[in-house]
């Protein structure tokens, strides 16, 4: 040892215990999230192979644990992932149930471009935004507009405050009402599918973590709100630009999120 502090060998020697720490953390932890994604790969699998439709409920966490051949955290953690997409519901003493058909081989593949790079999640996003766009022109041609469904949608997501998983549910159930206001399946699924990456990408911390974002509370909340209602105040009044200008903010809002959490 060299007078005054430790030896160069000695600094090594801590540095590599820390990054064997480093190391070692990561590998308990990254194995456990990439798990719990193969069970929700397998349970929209189930979903389908079942031919599940809305309503039906899924099997106990502890069934769905013994046919996939994973832990019942796991399975949890994977219904959870599955929620905050809006493809189920999980009923608190009830269980989970499905809301929707998943999305085919078009959010498959997505997912797994994103995983593979994941930098092209900024891509995803605004593809998300031009699906949206391209909806527009087909919604404000209409000489009237059913709104009851959107309208519902944006009280649904008012109630959701406080919880990660009703708000992600409740703000893709926004979304894809919207989209399907174009009445075009092939447009929706392909939404679907994109909204469903991006979801997955921005959320999979709180996924993980089982726990609200700061941001579901206070004014924050309220900001949230705040973005959405022009798009319904905008398909009451039929006015494309308007729409336009309210989906465009939203997007803005969206692109500075996955900055930050994405």
């Amino acid at each position: 040892m060299t007078r005054g502090g430790p030896s160069r060998s000695e600094s090594n020697a801590a540095a590599r215990r820390a990054m064997d720490e480093r190391y070692r953390q990561s590998f308990q932890l990254e194995p456990v999230t990439r798990i719990a994604d193969r069970v929700a790969d397998q349970v929209r699998d189930y979903i389908v192979a079942n031919d599940l439709e809305p309503g039906a409920r899924l099997p106990s966490e502890r069934r769905l644990a013994e046919l996939v051949g994973s832990s019942r955290p796991t399975v949890s953690q994977a219904l959870r992932s599955l929620s905050v997409t809006g493809l189920i519901e999980i009923r608190p003493g009830a269980g989970a149930f499905v809301l929707r058909k998943p999305t085919t081989a078009v959010g498959t593949g997505l997912q797994m471009m994103i995983e593979l790079e994941p930098d092209s999640i900024g891509e995803a996003v605004d593809m998300r935004h031009l699906l949206e766009m391209a909806a527009v022109e087909r919604i404000t041609a209409k000489p009237t507009l059913e709104l009851d469904s959107i309208e519902e949608a944006l009280e649904r997501l008012r109630a959701a405050k406080g919880s990660a998983a009703e708000w992600i549910a409740a703000d893709t159930n926004f979304h894809v009402t919207f989209i399907r206001l174009a009445e075009n399946r092939f447009l929706t699924s392909v939404f679907e599918s994109v909204h469903d990456a991006v979801v997955a990408r921005a959320y999979q911390s709180w996924i993980v973590a089982n726990e609200p974002p700061p941001w579901l509370a206070g004014k924050e909340f309220a900001a949230q709100i705040a973005l959405h209602e022009p798009i319904v105040a905008a398909l009451r009044a039929n006015d494309g630009a308007q729409l336009v200008a309210a989906l465009t903010r939203h997007q803005k809002a969206l692109e500075a999120h996955m900055r930050l959490h994405g």
